[in-house]
């Protein structure tokens, strides 16, 4: 574990400490005066260097991490567990052993060691299909998932664990953070090589190259800058607040809204084609992004976040436009972070 000079204040421990949500909370928590110290978690050791931020390495799938969590998050605040990996779609069981599997040892580590505040990062992925329209479902809207996606199994599954462990353990205040589509420029290279390939080429997301965007039934959804939510789950820590909190700016993201942003047309086409074509890609291995994802979006409610404006205190300061053009520039000049999955690499 690398030493770094200790502060007063509040300690914390992030896993997944190095993705695309990681590094927005480890810098919003090293920001605040509030936090003394934070431990950031992950598989793989970082060259990044944050003030307050030590690191060190733990890997969720294995069994005998359990151990090793409970030593690493003795003496600690509050945990941030964060870690999720999205690969490899084709093999969900390998998926589980660290989002379900590994997140139980997670919560289990928290309760060996004392600590007294767990905050969580579900999805809107782990509610059931709702309503698109505005103003949205709240955070009392089911939370059974879609079945047909890994991610929204794996999502749904951990909200009953919740559920469980907050009637065995009432000491601890469990927070359970529900955003919206997570974006910003430096988290794009590796959202690009999730869902679109490594080797697809960024600078080709230019609106002289993309001449329609596809108007599918269902096509609503929201998004969030990163490190709008990062701010988020800073004050669940450090407010007396428990429970589901949806994450969302406005506005709604829709196939007109798309267009405008990339200055094209919208052609309006059946999703059973969309679905054929990823399905078709997705079995040859040219396409890493499951059909069943693209499925489950479709059908995701739009998310009303007035708890937690209401209640957490917080708002977006950027609008949705504005996290999907952080996005797209960084699509285009793969300028990543000085960790192993936000690793920026130009491509073409």
């Amino acid at each position: 574990m690398k030493n770094s000079s200790r502060h007063p204040g509040k300690r914390v421990v992030v896993t997944g400490a190095t993705g695309n949500v990681g590094t927005s909370v480890v810098r919003a928590l090293a920001a605040d005066p509030e936090i003394g110290s934070v431990l950031g978690l992950a598989r793989r050791w970082p060259a990044l260097q944050v003030p307050k931020v030590d690191w060190d390495t733990v890997d969720l799938s294995r069994a005998d991490s359990a151990d090793v969590l409970a030593g690493l998050v003795s003496g600690a605040d509050a945990v941030i567990h964060l870690a999720w990996p999205f690969q490899p779609t084709r093999d969900p069981v390998v998926t589980w052993q660290t989002n379900v599997l590994g997140s139980r040892r997670v919560f289990e580590a928290v309760v060996r060691s004392g600590v007294g505040v767990l905050v969580h990062a579900s999805s809107v992925g782990a509610y059931s299909p709702g309503p698109k329209d505005e103003p949205g479902v709240d955070e009392e809207w089911p939370t059974d998932g879609w079945p047909d996606a890994a991610y929204c199994r794996e999502k749904a599954y951990l909200e009953r664990v919740l559920d469980t462990f907050e009637l065995r353990h009432p000491r601890i205040r469990v927070v359970r953070m529900r955003p919206g589509f997570l974006f910003k420029g430096t988290a794009a290279p590796e959202q690009r090589r999730i869902f679109a390939g490594r080797y697809a080429p960024g600078p080709l997301v230019r609106p002289d190259l993309l001449p329609f965007v596809p108007d599918l039934e269902g096509l609503r959804f929201q998004v969030l800058h990163t490190d709008d939510a990062a701010d988020a789950f800073r004050l669940a820590v450090l407010r007396d607040v428990r429970g589901p909190f949806n994450l969302a700016a406005d506005p709604v993201i829709d196939a007109s809204l798309l267009a405008d942003l990339l200055d094209a047309r919208i052609v309006r086409i059946p999703r059973t084609l969309v679905r054929t074509a990823l399905t078709a890609g997705w079995r040859v291995h040219a396409v890493p992004a499951s059909p069943h994802l693209f499925g489950a979006v479709l059908k995701l409610p739009v998310l009303n976040s007035g708890r937690a404006h209401d209640v957490l205190g917080w708002r977006p300061t950027r609008t949705a436009e504005d996290a999907l053009n952080a996005f797209l520039r960084g699509v285009r000049t793969g300028t990543g972070d000085d960790t192993a999955p936000l690793a920026g690499r130009k491509i073409g």
